[in-house]
């Protein structure tokens, strides 16, 4: 059974929660891993 697609919506503000943490000094990885999501290579 394959997992959910989030929506274009959940896409954005997951972005933009990274961005703003990035903007407050925090590394992508920790950014990307603080707002649980999995980073794919």
């Amino acid at each position: 059974m394959g997992t959910k697609r989030p929506k274009p919506e959940e896409i954005i503000s997951k972005l933009r929660q990274v961005e703003v943490l990035m903007g407050q000094g925090m590394s992508r990885l920790d950014a990307i891993r603080k707002i649980g999501v999995v980073e794919q290579t």
